[in-house]
């Protein structure tokens, strides 16, 4: 069985910018998605912000392996009811690759618990990411470094929780670094964060990035998927202890009740 991957992209730029829909003729989404299928091990669909539900049914992420999100300019159009059912895909192991500016994402923002702020600088400029993780899963195939002639800076301080690794460090040629490929585990799921991908850059074009995603999503993929309701605080009844005891003190709560939230 391949990996399910859905693309989520914003679809705005490629609408109202001649240079992104150049760059980008079936769309950021598309262009990513096209990568991931060359991957005998990934199957990948695409999914938009204009779709009913942003694409993003629950049947639809309940048979999502990995999803991939790009956004950018419309960051407060998506529904925070299919951010709440993306997070509880996350929790129930969904792996989740955020991209770019979608650092700002309100999923992201919502699993990292914090503002995901940064430093930035739109002008074109030579960006060299180090690999600081040998061996790791994501970094296979690739040299120690490589480079994109242009991108848009991002700088440190960035405001986001320590993560479980640093896969990737960036250079850019204005003298700033920044920590552009972290990972996270959020319940059940696997999380990437991958700083490159300025849309009016061919940067999803690029062999080495194109390397990354494809690793990115076998490493997201958790087979572990939980079932059931992941909010789920059940009430176990005395007669229900494993070993048995006796009941004493008053009660707040009696057997069966769902309990506060």
């Amino acid at each position: 069985m391949t990996i399910k991957a859905v693309v989520w992209g914003e679809n705005v730029h490629e609408q109202t910018n001649k240079v992104v829909a150049d760059i980008y003729p079936d769309g950021m989404h598309g262009a990513i998605a096209a990568a991931l299928n060359a991957d005998k091990g990934i199957t990948a669909t695409t999914a938009t912000l204009q779709e009913p539900e942003h694409g993003l049914t629950g049947e639809r992420l309940a048979d999502t392996d990995v999803l991939l999100w790009w956004g950018h300019a419309a960051h407060g159009d998506v529904s925070d009811e299919v951010v709440e059912r993306v997070a509880e895909a996350v929790w129930s192991g969904m792996g989740l690759i955020l991209l770019h500016s979608a650092h700002f994402a309100k999923p992201f923002k919502r699993l990292m618990g914090t503002p995901c702020n940064l430093t930035w600088r739109e002008a074109g400029e030579r960006e060299r990411l180090w690999v600081t993780t040998r061996g790791h899963p994501i970094a296979k195939g690739l040299p120690d470094h490589f480079e994109l002639e242009n991108e848009e800076m991002y700088g440190e301080p960035f405001g986001v929780p320590e993560p479980l690794e640093t896969v990737f460090v960036s250079w850019f040629q204005g003298g700033e670094v920044f920590r552009s490929g972290l990972t996270y585990r959020r319940g059940l799921g696997n999380i990437f964060y991958f700083r490159p991908g300025h849309e009016t850059y061919p940067t999803y074009h690029d062999a080495n990035v194109q390397t990354v995603l494809k690793n990115a999503v076998h490493w997201a993929h958790n087979e572990q998927r939980l079932t059931g309701d992941v909010n789920a605080a059940p009430n176990v009844p005395v007669d229900a202890a494993l070993e048995p005891i006796e009941e004493r003190g008053p009660r707040l709560h009696q057997d069966g009740e769902e309990g506060y939230r």
